[in-house]
Formats: structure tokens, C-alpha cells, sequence
């Protein structure tokens, strides 16, 4: 129930002394009735009207501490300045500008000359900004003024979206020049013998067909390794799920990868029982590029030797290494990058495609799984897997 006032006495002994004083003097007794009805009408009124509420602070206990505690866990950079100064910056804006920068002005924490126009603008406000925290990094740099002296300052982190669509930029790229250089060997060598209409040289004729067919199988495996990089990029999300004996699929892809030609040159030393989560069809293409890489880049006469044992951590251990020229350090972190060559003659003279490697790293991302890669000039390459056996509870590697 509302509250009400308390009853008035005083006014209704008032009410009853007035209406008998007007009778005595002599006025109607109708008059004076209506007179006492009304008086008692006005009371009731005062009466049953609730008394004032006070007015409620919608925001008790707020102040410029409960904004920092609400914002500190954001995962977005976020500062509240104060008359030109820094007041608050939480987790993420401490760990993007620096812990530093509390109390600081504000020109100088973001010196940026595009951020630091934002700040005497009276309307809200954005600009994209390059390098406000490292270089070649991309920011937005928003400002929404609170009052004449408090502003809130937002920072999105836009590089990682920038990367990806120079990736994607330099990947087509890459991909129409890898296609036009076999495409124009194949028209040209076919115009050519279109244009003698048989009347060449045989032997020349010969080598030309050889060479067709030589740059139409190197176009066929570059299309087939783009279709099988997109498929994989497209299911890195969804972890596997069959059990797979990895010793057999091993033994299996490796004897396919080198043929009938090169199955001299390969060794096998597998550990039988070694189960895993995986995809059967990924996993043999993983074991054929390496191989394939090890014997085609390895010595001419030399061994590959593929061993698979069991790893720390409960993982299964795929090495593959060969007895190659090896490969300079400087390129070893460059090597699963999409058509990234050491030596373009020699990979290209031999049939690779340079996507050889992207395809096993993110076979290997895909199982949970880790890549490492090492090599000492004049010594050769091992190239090293680990995946998480079925029976371990970890869900990947780092």
C-alpha cells in the first residue's frame, strides 16, 4: 500500500467550531452543512494523497572507479580520459600502450597525429591509424565524449584483418603465376607443332610432346594440390574423429610416394600400435609430401629414412629426413608458406608445386597436432610430426 498522511485534527476541530459557530449566528442549518461536507471533503483529499517520494539516484554508488572496474576484463582497449589525461585505461589498453600511460596526456600516449586530432573534436569520432602500437599494425581510433571534460577512447585491432587480405591478394597472385608459367609452355609448344602439320623434325616433334606432357602434369598437381589445400582450410575447424593404426598408413603412403623408382632409396622403421584420431585420407597425404619432398630434394643416391615411434606427451612420432644439401636458416621459417621455394629452378625443374609443406602444416593443425622442421647445411633435412595418440586426454599441442 502507498503511504498516505497522517489524519489532521486540528483542521477538523476547525471544520466542527466554524459550522456550529454559523449556527449560533443564526445561519441556515443547510448552509452550515454543506459548508462542514466540503471543509471535510478538501481534508480527505489532503488525506489520501501520498506524500512526496524523494527523488532516486539511478546510479548509487557509481563513480570513475566503478567505470574502471566494469570495463577492466573488456577485451576490447578502452580509456576514459579526463581533461586531456588518461584516467582509466584497462587490461587491454594497458597491455597495447603500456601500463605507463595512466595519468599520462593523452596526445602523448596515442602520439599518432591522426589519433590525436580526435581528441579536441566535440562530436564523437573515428580514424583508422598504422602503426599505433607496433609496426604496420592497424587500428580504429574512436572517441566519444561523455562531458565538457570526460571522453571514452575505443581501439579495434583491424591487422589481422589486413593480413588476411594481403594473404589472400598475394596468394592469387602467386596461384595465376604458377598457372600462366606451365599454361604458356603447353599453347606454345602446341602452336608450334600445329604450325609445321607434321612436316618437323621427328625428334623435335618428340621432345615437344614431351614437354607438354611434362607441363600439363605439373598444371594437374598444381590444381590438385589448390583443391586439396582448400578442402583442408575448410575442415581445419572439425577434429577428426576416426581411430587410425598409424604404422600401416605410414608403411602404405611412403611405398606410394616413392614408386617403383625410388622404393630403393627409402627406409622404414614403424612402431606398430601408435592409434590416433584422424583422417585416414589427410593423414597418407601428409606422409606422400614429405617423402615425396625427402627423396626429391635429398641426395640423388641417398636414403630417406621415415621412423615412427612414440613421442613425450603421449603423441606419435613421424620424422622424415633425408640426406640432402640442407636448407640455410634463414628460409626454415618461411617453408609452409604458400609457393615459398628455397631454390624456384630446382623446385619447379622437378615437378614441385610449392604448396607441398603449406598442405602438411595444416594437416598438422587440423589432428591437433605440431610441425618442426630442422636442417644444417651439407647435412640434410628431418622434417618431425607429433599428433596426440587416441588414449591421451590432451586436445593438441603447442
Amino acid at each position: 500500500m502507498e503511504p498516505r498522511r497522517p489524519l489532521p485534527l486540528p483542521g477538523i476541530a476547525l471544520a466542527v467550531v466554524g459550522a456550529l459557530g454559523m449556527l449560533i449566528l443564526g445561519e441556515q442549518p443547510w448552509l452550515a452543512l454543506a459548508v462542514l461536507l466540503l471543509w471535510f471533503g478538501s481534508l480527505w483529499l489532503a488525506i489520501a494523497e501520498p506524500p512526496p517520494i524523494a527523488p532516486v539516484d539511478p546510479n548509487p554508488g557509481f563513480s570513475r572507479d566503478s567505470m574502471g572496474e566494469l570495463i577492466e576484463h573488456s577485451g576490447t582497449p578502452l580509456l576514459l580520459t579526463e581533461k586531456g589525461r588518461i584516467a582509466i585505461a584497462n587490461q587491454a589498453a594497458r597491455e597495447v600502450l603500456g601500463s605507463h600511460i595512466l595519468g599520462q596526456d593523452v596526445r602523448v600516449a596515442l602520439r599518432h597525429p591522426a589519433a590525436v586530432a580526435l581528441i579536441d573534436k566535440p562530436r564523437p569520432d573515428a580514424t583508422i591509424v598504422k602503426g599505433l602500437a607496433r609496426r604496420n599494425d592497424i587500428w580504429r581510433v574512436s572517441r566519444q565524449p561523455l562531458t565538457r571534460d570526460m571522453a571514452v577512447i575505443e581501439l579495434i585491432n583491424h591487422t589481422a584483418e589486413a593480413d588476411i587480405g594481403r594473404a589472400h591478394t598475394d596468394f592469387v597472385a602467386n596461384a595465376s603465376h604458377e598457372l600462366r608459367t606451365p599454361l604458356a609452355s603447353i599453347i606454345g609448344y602446341a602452336e608450334t607443332l600445329a604450325e609445321e602439320n607434321g612436316s618437323g623434325d621427328p625428334a623435335m616433334r618428340e621432345r615437344f610432346l614431351g614437354t607438354i606432357l611434362r607441363e600439363s602434369r605439373r598444371l594437374k598437381g598444381l590444381v590438385d594440390d589448390l583443391m586439396s589445400l582448400s578442402r583442408i582450410e575448410a575442415e581445419k575447424h572439425d577434429q577428426p574423429s576416426d581411430e587410425i593404426d598409424l604404422a600401416p598408413l605410414v608403411e602404405r603412403a611412403a611405398r606410394d610416394a616413392a614408386g617403383a623408382e625410388r622404393t630403393g632409396r627409402l627406409v622404414l622403421e614403424t612402431e606398430p600400435g601408435l592409434v590416433v584420431r584422424g583422417d585416414a585420407q589427410q593423414l597418407e597425404q601428409l606422409v606422400r609430401n614429405l617423402v615425396d619432398n625427402g627423396l626429391k630434394y635429398g641426395a640423388e643416391t641417398g636414403n630417406v629414412l621415415v621412423t615412427l615411434a612414440l613421442g613425450q606427451k603421449d603423441t606419435a612420432r613421424l620424422t622424415v629426413a633425408d640426406e640432402g644439401e640442407g636448407i640455410p636458416a634463414e628460409h626454415l621459417p618461411h617453408l609452409t608458406r604458400r609457393f615459398y621455394r628455397t631454390d624456384p629452378g630446382r623446385s619447379r625443374a622437378s615437378g614441385g608445386t610449392g604448396l607441398g609443406l603449406a598442405i602438411v602444416k595444416h594437416i598438422v593443425e587440423r589432428h591437433r597436432g605440431r610441425l618442426d622442421i630442422e636442417s644444417a647445411v651439407g647435412e640434410g633435412t628431418t622434417v618431425a610430426v607429433r599428433i596426440p595418440l587416441h588414449t591421451s586426454d590432451s586436445e593438441g599441442l603447442s
